[in-house]
């Protein structure tokens, strides 16, 4: 064993010689080895660098030969660009030239407009300055000779004026449906009376005003709303619509009707008639002056068949039914509907409401001319109530003191009572307000009455039999006595046939008496009805004849007893 291990010995220390030299081997070619690499990389680098310096001078050259033409093109660029700046520069220069020309032309044109408008302002002002003058002393003069005040309304053509229910020919047809009458300018009315083989004649109506067929009911009411004002001033006011079957009264004086219903749209402001605007203008008034020295009673009456119904008067079940009154003569020679039915109101609305509910019993019936047709004449009165002190009146609103006393002393007595009180009272007996009414009060009452005629109308025309053309009769029969009247106010014949028929006698103290009057005609322009209109344009000519005396402003105490 120790001879073997002598030998492995000896044989490990020539294999770690052998080990030795490999490694010493090793160690010499990996030295040559990174001096290949390395001359190899120096090799390549000298051969790329080499590259770069062919390929940065070719990109030198190519680059100096790109520089040079975008040289010269930039340098002909730029003339160009000179030249065309050149050439706009002469164009904004005479453009601006241009528009400095104008708007110096534009300036005088701007002040010539504006003293051409200045001018026709002022000329425009003079002209409505001359012309309010002109009216008011037209007014003027009216009020002082007592004449009843016309207006003329003149509706557009409707469907139903094409001769609908006659067989006619085209061309009558097409006659009937043109216009005969206009509206010459805003007082004068222009009628074509024309007939088969006579020469067409031309003939002009004078009015207070006229309104064409394309005018608001805003219009209309802008003439009546200063009569309003009388009213609350004293005067007594009556406005009344006159006209044929279907010529426009009832929707100048309510408005628009629904279809099956007779009342009127509320919520319609623009179409609304003078009834409600009137309503509504004087209770705007009446929330202008002091509380408490006003209050409001309102009636709504039909005459039909020469008979008047009361539309508010409720039956022995509390159920509001027309029930039949009669009008009387008092001592005082003025008309008077006994055990008549007089509602409180406080506003529009409630007046408003209770018009409505007599509307629903006032009597139409379809003819061929309307299919609503009203076969009674409408009288809805307010009356106004007004408490003065000692003869204060017309300038009780001008004292501060009187006022405030007004205010203190009859909201003590009138108004409470006039809540507590809003049951049906007669007319014939007193308000039992008037029983508290001091010494050193006056209750002065005045009455607004709103008139809605029926209508006349042809019975060839509008087709009516049995009951309808017994209606027919009265209202015709009511409508001539009304001229009847007139014509005798006119002539001042000592005997004025109001009792001729229930409606004069009704409206006697209107048309008649001491109260201004407006009369609204309403005419159809159609030639159809040329027959309805003329005889319309002639009643309103009667009446502006009418020589009543100076209107007279009530300044006396009401009753202050039952009678």
């Amino acid at each position: 064993k120790e001879e073997r291990i002598v030998v492995l010995e000896t044989e490990n220390a020539a294999l770690h010689l052998k080990l030795a030299e490999y490694q010493g081997l090793a160690r010499r070619s990996t030295n040559e080895v990174l001096q290949l690499y390395a001359a190899h990389g120096q090799q390549m680098k000298f051969q790329r660098s080499s590259v770069v310096t062919q390929l940065h001078g070719a990109i030198k050259k190519r680059l100096k030969q790109d520089l040079k033409s975008l040289h010269s093109f930039a340098l002909e660029l730029s003339k160009d660009f000179q030249r065309q700046s050149k050439t706009c520069l002469y164009q904004i220069l005479a453009a601006i030239q241009g528009i400095q020309l104008q708007n110096e032309a534009m300036q005088m044109f701007q002040i010539k407009a504006f003293d051409l408008e200045q001018s026709l302002q002022e000329v425009t002002e003079k002209y409505e300055k001359e012309k309010q003058k002109r009216r008011a002393l037209h007014n003027s003069l009216i009020e002082l000779r007592g004449n009843i005040r016309v207006h003329c309304r003149i509706r557009p053509l409707l469907p139903f004026d094409d001769a609908a229910g006659h067989s006619v020919s085209q061309d009558r047809q097409r006659n009937f449906s043109e216009k005969a009458a206009y509206a010459a300018d805003d007082e004068t009315i222009l009628v074509k009376c024309s007939r088969p083989g006579h020469v067409s004649v031309n003939k002009t109506f004078q009015f207070e005003r006229v309104y064409n067929d394309l005018e608001s009911q805003d219009a209309v009411f802008a003439d009546v709303a200063p009569l309003l004002t009388s009213l609350l001033d004293g005067y007594n006011v009556c406005i009344m619509a006159y006209g044929q079957t279907g010529s426009g009264k009832t929707y100048t004086m309510l408005g628009p009707q629904l279809e099956g219903n007779l009342a009127f749209a509320i919520e319609e402001e623009s179409e609304l008639g003078i009834i409600p605007r009137a309503t509504q203008e004087v209770f705007r008034l009446i929330s202008e002056k002091p509380p408490g020295s006003y209050w409001v009673e309102v009636s709504v009456v039909e005459v039909y068949n020469n008979e008047i119904f009361d539309l508010l008067a409720k039956d022995s079940y509390g159920k509001v039914s027309g029930i039949k009154r009669d009008v009387v003569t008092t001592r005082e020679g003025k008309s008077d509907v006994p055990l008549l039915t007089h509602e409180t109101v406080e506003n529009a609305s409630e007046f408003l409401h209770l018009v409505n509910k007599g509307l629903q019993l006032r009597v139409t019936h379809p003819t061929l001319v309307h299919a609503h047709s009203s076969r009674s004449h409408l009288v809805v009165t307010l009356t106004i109530t007004t408490v003065v002190f000692g003869d204060n009146f017309g300038t009780l609103w001008e004292d501060e003191q009187t006022s405030q006393r007004l205010n203190k002393e009859a909201s003590c007595t009138v108004p409470q009572k006039v809540r507590d009180n809003k049951s049906t009272s007669s007319s014939r007996a007193s308000s039992p307000v008037q029983l508290e009414v001091t010494e050193k009060m006056k209750l002065v009452k005045t009455r607004l009455q709103l008139v809605d005629l029926a209508g006349s109308e042809c019975v060839g025309v509008s087709g009516v039999t049995g009951a309808a053309l017994r209606e027919t009769s009265f209202i015709n029969r009511s409508l001539s006595a009304l001229a009847d009247v007139l014509g005798a106010i006119a002539e001042q014949r000592a005997h004025v046939p109001y009792r001729n028929s229930k409606l004069t006698h009704l409206l006697q103290d209107s048309v008649g008496g001491d109260a201004k009057l407006l009369v609204m005609l309403c005419i159809s322009p159609g030639k159809k009805y040329l027959t309805e209109s003329m005889q319309s344009l002639g009643f309103g000519t009667r009446a502006r004849q009418v020589q009543r005396g100076q209107v007279k402003k009530k300044n006396f105490p009401a009753p202050t007893k039952g009678k």
